[in-house]
């Protein structure tokens, strides 16, 4: 596939990426899909390094993402070494992909000196090809004498597949900084997207509570965001905690907020970079009967190909939300909602807005980012779902990946 042009969503200004204290960082070509770019990424950790997970829920997992599971648990929730390729999933190709999961740990282990437990994979790329581990492993073995702290944005560019651009984002919680990259372009659905995501905190954190901030981040931030509705069998994002910043007490609730913060801001640029996509869709669900509602609501919207395709057709069909609200199989009731585009009420009570105006919305329906609410009149449940249109480019793109 060529290299496909930038996202007309790419966020215009995007926060310096700083090195990450306690990250050492190293990217390389491994031969086996791309020319002309990294596609292998070795992250090594000190001792110490807590982890935690968030997986795909596909029940056709790729064999990374049950070997990192696995891991997460055999390893106490500690890690040395994080490595990823780009290009091939390694997925659904059964023994073979287990034992490249062994060798290429094995191979990292050795490198840093850990055990191939302390090691955590990510695949993502082709699915059913086999994965050419002797490869993936040489250049992992000699990205291990390379490794830096300066190769962070590196990182973000050596893990994107049909990405138009690296993402990644920062916050800073006192003295401790939250550092975070991804990939996902396609194939975006709860739960997760077809995406990799690593988040840094140089702080000393605890394993479970790491796990519980990072869950509940993840439910509000990556799996609240679609493309395409397909969830991937790669799905991935790991936390680690590295310790560096250990001096004056953590401020535990300033550093979930900034967890949160790093994990929004790129669960919002997946949505910006979905494939083909020209503009970017936030739905807020408010007064559903619960937030689980609100939110199923909210992805009944954003996952319509009618809703997505007549905001790329600039047409403000406000009908077409009115049916995905009535399909999403949760509480509603027809004569007390309201819906908006932007500042505009189009439906109240069950029925089009007197003062409805279709010249002004059509004018709003041309910009970049279009938000639609809507108020159920029910509860008190809210949910935010982002998404991108549905253009002729997400088909060109998709009909073109494995050439």
């Amino acid at each position: 596939m060529d290299q496909l042009p930038v996202s007309p969503l790419k966020p215009k200004t995007m926060a310096a990426l700083e090195p990450q204290r306690g990250l050492k960082i190293a990217t390389g070509n491994s031969g086996t899909r791309y020319r002309g770019r990294d596609d292998v990424t070795l992250v090594v950790f000190p001792a110490g390094t807590t982890v935690a997970g968030v997986f795909t829920k596909s029940r056709c997992p790729g064999a990374p993402v049950d070997w990192s599971r696995q891991v997460l648990t055999q390893g106490g929730g500690t890690a040395r070494a994080l490595l990823v390729n780009a290009g091939n999933a390694n997925a659904f190709t059964g023994s073979r992909g287990v034992q490249a999961c062994q060798v290429t740990a094995e191979a990292v282990a050795k490198a840093v000196r850990c055990r191939p437990q302390d090691v955590m994979l990510s695949s993502t790329g082709v699915i059913g090809e086999p994965l050419e581990a002797d490869a993936i492993a040489a250049v992992a073995t000699d990205l291990a004498a390379q490794a830096t702290e300066d190769d962070l944005h590196a990182a973000a560019q050596a893990i994107m597949t049909t990405d138009t651009f690296p993402k990644w984002a920062v916050a800073q919680a006192g003295d401790v900084r939250v550092s975070g990259i991804c990939k996902g372009s396609g194939m975006i659905a709860p739960d997760m997207a077809t995406m990799l995501g690593y988040i840094f905190i140089d702080a000393p954190l605890p394993a479970d509570w790491l796990q519980a901030t990072l869950s509940r981040a993840t439910e509000r931030t990556f799996n609240s965001i679609t493309v395409d509705s397909d969830t991937s069998t790669s799905d991935t994002v790991l936390a680690f905690a590295t310790g560096e910043e250990g001096g004056a007490a953590v401020d535990l609730d300033a550093v979930g907020d900034a967890i949160f913060s790093v994990c929004d801001q790129l669960a919002e640029m997946l949505a910006r970079d979905g494939e083909g996509a020209s503009k970017l869709i936030t739905i807020d669900v408010e007064g559903a009967e619960s937030d689980a509602s609100a939110k199923t609501i909210g992805l009944s919207i954003a996952n319509s190909p009618l809703v997505k395709t007549a905001v790329a057709g600039q047409d403000a069909n406000w009908g077409r939300v009115v049916m995905a609200v009535g399909k999403a199989g949760e509480p509603a009731d027809r004569d007390r909602l309201s819906i908006w585009f932007g500042p505009h009420r189009v439906a109240e009570a069950g029925l089009r807005d007197p003062d409805y105006s279709e010249d002004q919305v059509s004018a709003y329906m041309t910009g970049e980012e279009i938000s639609i609410r809507v108020v159920l009149g029910l509860g008190r449940g809210a949910a935010r779902v982002r998404t991108c249109d549905l253009t002729h480019g997400y088909i060109t793109i998709n009909g073109d990946y494995r050439s």
